[in-house]
């Protein structure tokens, strides 16, 4: 009964249960799954392996660790391989399926750990990554081993000298190579390798078939196992590996390699088809990479043109994998605030959309015989594990792990708007009413803006699925929307954005705010925005030209593309974006950074910060915060200790519930005069 049921609050973040990485035995008849916990008492997240019956059934835990990840199974379904950071390092498992409670035994025992396995076809070897420099791989090659220590005691001092000496090598830090950190961490000289282990000898050393300064994507087997599929620069001494990612095949046998695309595009996550003819794979054009779409693209094994197979399908394509009989593939595609799941016949290149749904479906798998399985986030379900059998049309949930939850909470229903804006573009929006709403008052109003700026937002978001929700049960209409340069609208609008971030979006979503207006549920008086990353550009960029919000809260911003473009990890980014490099025409920069229109700002604007933020580091902040405070403004900003550009997705979950307080609690002190 909804009278039962009571408003979300910020700490039900820790009630929400997530799924990732499903993956279909090789009978089709069981499901691996990692299901994500938030660990509230050592503030961080347990991820353990799952199995469930696609016939459906009551979920059976696998594993207990709390750092389990990439469950694959054998070819004979006998076996799932597995990573799991159980003991420091991660390190690859073998856990036997057919005999319920045995034990995993470590298959590797690299020094800077291992990941991403992938079964040979005869199920004898695996191929996965791990990362070293050129001074390992010269001990590895003369087969040099480390002793055994002989007790506890000489175990803690050699982790300790080994520590020691790392921190040693770093101080002080060279750099020469861009970008030299990523994420919350320095890179070092240490880059993922491929190696391949046999599966059936204890005393088995793995073997390393790369060499080369550069990190090496997923490997993937060819039917014949006679070789490997990656990716990785073609250029290891240029900046931004992922802008000129290559496909590349290694020959098993020798480790011999041959490059199998050109210079034109950026080639990623190849994967050959059951029969062996083709290798698929996503790519983007190399020039203005960031706008563009991803185009799901084959190309011949045995060489040969490449072949797009998505362009006038005109969506970008995310997971995919092959039909069983080679005659396709089964991917999902963002459309439209939505991610579904579509088949595309290679023959004709015919594009059918085959699960749909207001959800946003992930981490696709497809089994021998058809069926398909993935995780999705819904409007009113943050994450489950759904299947479809490949002789029925119709869709089954196997899990509830958000059914207790959602049973005690209040969950508002989405409305779609759609508004054409002043370009004569149409816009689509949603919004949320607030809980306990009545008809014929008016609310506050909390606007959301998404980042990227080439993402796309949609109800059944799974990384904003807790906040809205929250906003509305704090008593806000909530309020969201893709203007131009979005993904899921096609290429031509996502390039609309060209060289005008902050003008082209600004009418679009202002069109929108006023169109929300016209419902006559919002109070106009009472208005909050917010934002991240290129959602805080736009906050800062909005309240600097406007004044009809009465307070914002902008969010790991990009507040000045000067300094932004000389200290991010994506140094090319701007340069893309605007056409333009920073020493060029640098007072056409400033003028479409916030930080020339800050001093403009009246609207009490919180900021929100991470100091370990390395894609927008902290110094954005620092310098919008000195700008509006010099000139006159209300500001404050929150700095998250530890913390990168991930904080809201990923981060800490006292970070993460402390940052929705402070955000709504901004929100009350300026829309409803609740100075609590």
């Amino acid at each position: 009964m909804v009278q039962d049921k009571r408003p979300i609050t910020a700490e039900d973040l820790c009630h929400i249960t997530t799924i990732e990485d499903p993956r279909i035995s090789p009978d089709g008849r069981w499901i691996a799954y990692v299901q994500v916990t938030i660990d509230g008492l050592e503030n961080g997240y347990k991820r353990n392996i799952w199995l469930v019956s696609t016939a459906g059934g009551k979920p059976i835990q696998i594993t207990r660790s709390g750092k389990d990840t990439q469950p694959r199974w054998s070819p004979d379904g006998k076996t799932l391989a597995f990573t799991s950071a159980r003991n420091e390092k991660s390190q690859l498992y073998l856990l036997p399926v057919v005999e319920p409670g045995g034990e995993p035994r470590s298959l590797t025992h690299m020094p800077n750990g291992a990941h991403s396995p992938a079964w040979s076809p005869d199920g004898r070897q695996i191929a996965f990554l791990s990362a070293a420099n050129a001074h390992e791989w010269e001990h590895e090659d003369r087969g040099e081993e480390e002793p055994q220590p002989s007790d506890k005691l000489e175990n803690k001092h050699r982790k300790e000298r080994k520590e020691y000496d790392e921190a040693r090598r770093w101080d002080p830090r060279i750099v020469r190579r861009i970008p030299y950190r990523s994420g919350t961490a320095y890179l070092d000289d240490r880059f993922a390798q491929v190696y391949v282990i046999p599966t059936d000898d204890d005393e088995a050393k793995p073997r390393r078939l790369t060499g080369i300064d550069a990190d090496h994507s997923q490997p993937q087997w060819s039917p014949d196992g006679q070789y490997l599929y990656t990716a990785r620069t073609d250029d290891p001494e240029r900046g931004e590996p992922w802008r000129w990612s290559t496909l590349y095949r290694i020959r098993v046998g020798d480790g011999a390699h041959e490059e199998l695309t050109g210079d034109d595009y950026a080639s990623h996550a190849p994967l050959p088809s059951p029969d062996g003819r083709w290798v698929a794979y996503v790519r983007y054009p190399r020039e203005r990479i960031s706008e563009r779409i991803t185009r799901l693209t084959v190309l011949p094994a045995d060489g040969g043109e490449p072949r797009d197979l998505t362009l006038t399908f005109d969506r970008s394509a995310a997971d995919f994998r092959w039909l069983p009989d080679s005659s396709g593939l089964v991917f999902t595609a963002l459309s439209s605030g939505r991610i579904e799941i579509y088949r595309l016949t290679l023959a004709d290149g015919a594009v059918e959309k085959i699960i749909a749904g207001e959800m946003h479906a992930e981490n696709l798998d497809i089994s021998q015989n058809g069926g398909i399985a993935f995780a999705a986030s819904t409007p009113s379900n943050p994450s489950e594990l759904y299947w479809q059998s490949p002789d029925a049309d119709s869709l089954t949930p196997l899990t509830a792990v958000n059914q207790k939850f959602l049973e005690r909470v209040i969950v508002q229903e989405t409305h779609e708007l759609r508004w054409t804006s002043p370009a004569g573009i149409e816009i689509q929006g949603w919004y949320m009413l607030p809980v306990g709403y009545e008809a014929g008052k008016t609310y506050p109003l909390a606007f959301n803006i998404h980042g990227g700026p080439h993402v796309m937002w949609g109800p059944s978001m799974k990384s904003m699925w807790h906040e809205w929700q929250f906003h509305a049960a704090r008593g806000y209409v909530v309020f969201y929307a893709n203007p131009r340069g979005a993904d899921g609208y096609g290429e031509a609008f996502q390039m609309a954005l060209h060289a005008a971030w902050g003008d082209v979006a600004y009418e679009d979503l202002m069109a929108g705010v006023d169109a929300l207006l016209e419902k006559g549920f919002v109070d106009p008086s009472r208005m909050a925005i917010t934002g991240g990353s290129y959602g805080g550009y736009m906050v800062a960029w909005i309240v600097g030209h406007t004044d009809r919000f009465q307070a914002a809260v902008a969010q790991r911003g990009v507040y000045n593309l000067l300094s932004f473009t000389g200290t991010t990890d994506i140094f090319s980014f701007i340069g893309t974006e605007y056409g333009v490099e920073m020493w060029d025409d640098p007072m056409f920069l400033w003028q479409q950074s916030p930080l020339a229109h800050a001093h403009k700002i009246k609207t009490p604007l919180l900021l929100v910060h991470s100091e370990n933020d390395f894609r927008v580091p902290i110094s954005e902040g620092e310098q919008l915060f000195a700008y509006v405070h010099r000139s006159g403004g209300t500001v404050e900003l929150v700095r998250f200790p530890r913390e990168g550009h991930e904080l809201s997705r990923s981060g800490e979950p006292e970070h993460r519930i402390s940052r929705l307080t402070h955000m709504v609690e901004w929100f009350d002190r300026y829309t409803t005069g609740d100075q609590a």
